[in-house]
């Protein structure tokens, strides 16, 4: 377990990719920072529809997919479950 600058314990990996659910939504993104009680992510997208979640490992697999330009802060208390991203992360419209 890692610490947020605040002392707070989290399981995100620094420089890693994830699928992220949050209590609204999905999102994908490269962790760069935690800082007080909020992930930034780098190469983000909004992720409005995973399809089928056992499915959802690419690109490929994802229904709806909006990328965000520059980066995307999620707050931890919002995050219900995360599973480590091992592909390329989306960055085109879907």
């Amino acid at each position: 377990m890692k610490k947020t600058s605040k002392g707070r314990v989290h399981a995100f990996e620094i420089g890693k990719s994830y699928l992220i659910r949050t209590v609204t939504n999905y999102w994908t993104g490269k962790v760069e920072l935690v800082l007080g009680d909020f992930l930034v992510l780098s190469d983000a997208a909004w992720i409005a529809d995973t399809g089928r979640f056992s499915e959802a490992k690419d690109e490929s697999h994802l229904r709806e997919v909006e990328p965000v330009d520059g980066e995307a802060i999620v707050g931890l208390s919002a995050v219900v479950d995360a599973r480590p991203w091992t592909t390329d992360l989306p960055r085109s419209v879907k």
